[in-house]
């Protein structure tokens, strides 16, 4: 078999995209041998970030515009975690913003089950799309999780059959706020060798009905997304999500696997919060094997806000107020769970403000948003982090403290670096890009410096501490974080209340600057 090739490196245009892979294809297909031209404009992890969405919508409806020269499948599909589970407003918007650009079926995200358990029903039966899960296991048949979610589907397009398939993530349950409304009705998703198990059996119903183009909405994440390409026989393509990779181009022996017969199989991943989207350009020949794919990812940052999306997300969570000004702001980060953070730095100090605390904690992967330059609105405050975690002040130990940073350092060496660094307000630390804490200095109420013994901390020294209720609940594996039994205080509001408050507090123009609070270090 010849191996498929990238055709064309991405370029801005949306148009370009088509019209390359197109006429690229007709250059090489011979006539009547029917091959067919497929499209895929693919989302993941948009977590509710409703001004991307208005951007992303702006792309679409540019995807759609574009009339190809010869025949073209066009679909539009999601992998996951487009909701953001707690907020129904927000639930609300992505389901809308799910209708503007025409997604038909999404994988099953951790943020989609994060939705309370008493508003599942009504959330999950508004939804114009299907939600796809293949591997969750469940002994209670009545409950209105399941009630809504398949395990795959067969799509036609101009005569066209494409299976496809949805995965939730194998740690969906660790993952999740209300965790024990699954496990009381024993939902419980599949590991990874099961849900191999599983998607190869979806796979081959597909294919006894006829079905030779099949894909996989996958909310596994980037690695084990690759052993089910290569442990698998059949699957095309696997759309992914849940670990936030970007994945650019095509490269053989990367995104470019093959399965266990040998056929070529594409796997896609946008990053996440919705700051990128992705076109999938495909060439298949008569046995749905892809003999040629141009994988374009490109930044919804240029496209600008949808009006009539942008009208309508408005009224759905109420008009945004201007609060404040940036005059500095730093460049989009490259990787987000291991670079320091202007922007974080401003967030933990707001929070020490607002709770006077000593030490003001988070995790990287619960900052989202971003501030630019210009007017600050408060629309833009709540996509700092969507989450709505309430913030709680816990007494932690000296040891407490370390560990944590220590666990949030080896993100340099994990799979697709998680859990992220700990951003803090209080203290001043040095990592290692091996993932080692190499000093840690608590600054006091007077701006001294106390250093602290990282390799023998100590048990019987606290600080008092502002976190917010999901790390304090140990989640994303900070187990020595999990004291929320003991919270001192369990505050009202989130983190985005506070930025919020220091604008209203402050009229001066804000400075996101790097003041080298956390190093890193070769």
């Amino acid at each position: 078999m010849t191996n498929p090739v990238l055709t064309s490196r991405p370029t801005n245009l949306i148009a370009t995209y088509l019209r390359q892979n197109n006429s690229q294809a007709a250059n090489k297909q011979p006539n009547g041998s029917g091959y067919t031209n497929t499209s895929i404009f693919y989302v993941n992890d948009f977590h509710g970030r409703a001004i991307n969405m208005e951007r992303t919508i702006t792309a679409a409806q540019a995807y759609d515009r574009f009339v190809p020269s010869q025949n073209v499948d066009k679909l539009k599909l999601a992998s996951g975690d487009i909701m953001l589970g707690e907020d129904n407003l927000i639930n609300k918007v992505a389901a809308t913003f799910m209708k503007f650009i025409g997604v038909t079926a999404s994988a099953v995200g951790n943020h989609e089950c994060d939705v309370k358990p008493q508003d599942m029903h009504g959330v999950f039966k508004s939804l114009p799309y299907n939600l796809l899960a293949c591997n969750l296991k469940s002994k209670d048949n009545n409950d209105n999780f399941r009630d809504y979610v398949k395990s795959s589907l067969v799509e036609e397009h101009n005569g066209n059959k494409y299976g496809i398939i949805g995965t939730v993530p194998t740690d969906l349950l660790t993952r999740l706020k209300y965790g024990k409304s699954f496990t009381d009705k024993n939902i419980t998703p599949a590991n990874i060798d099961e849900t191999i198990k599983m998607v190869q059996s979806e796979v081959d119903k597909l294919k006894s009905q006829g079905v030779n183009k099949i894909i996989l909405l996958s909310h596994c994440g980037y690695g084990y997304d690759r052993r089910i390409a290569t442990e698998t026989d059949g699957l095309d393509v696997i759309l992914g999500g849940h670990s936030h990779n970007l994945v650019k181009d095509v490269q053989d022996g990367e995104n470019l696997l093959y399965s266990k017969s040998g056929e070529p199989v594409v796997i896609t991943q946008a990053g996440r919060d919705g700051k990128f989207f992705g076109v999938l350009n495909l060439v298949f020949d008569k046995n749905g094997v892809i003999q040629k794919v141009q994988n374009n990812v490109e930044s919804t940052r240029p496209f600008s806000r949808n009006a009539a999306a942008r009208h309508i997300f408005d009224t759905i969570l109420g008009k945004p107020e201007v609060v404040g000004t940036i005059r500095t702001a730093p460049p989009i980060m490259k990787n987000d769970l291991i670079e320091t953070s202007p922007l974080a730095n401003f967030v933990m100090d707001s929070i020490k403000e607002d709770t006077g605390c000593e030490i003001s904690m988070i995790s990287a992967a619960l900052l989202r948003g971003t501030l630019e330059k210009g007017r600050v609105d408060t629309r833009t405050i709540s996509e700092i982090s969507p989450f709505k975690n309430k913030i709680v002040d816990v007494n932690y130990t000296e040891k407490e403290i370390v560990d944590a940073i220590k666990f949030g350092a080896r993100s340099f060496k994990n799979r697709n670096n998680k859990p992220g660094l700990i951003y803090v307000s209080g203290l001043k630390y040095t990592v290692s890009k091996e993932g080692e804490l190499k000093d840690l200095k608590f600054i006091n109420k007077d701006g001294q410096e106390e250093v602290i013994d990282i390799n023998n901390p100590r048990t019987d020294k606290t600080y008092k501490v502002s976190i917010n209720d999901y790390l304090a609940m140990g989640g994303d594996n900070f187990d020595m974080l999990n004291k929320i039994n003991q919270a001192e205080k369990i505050n009202d509001f989130d983190l985005t209340v506070c930025v919020e408050n220091h604008f209203r507090r402050h009229t001066e123009p804000v400075d996101l600057i790097d003041d080298g609070r956390i190093k890193i270090v070769d």
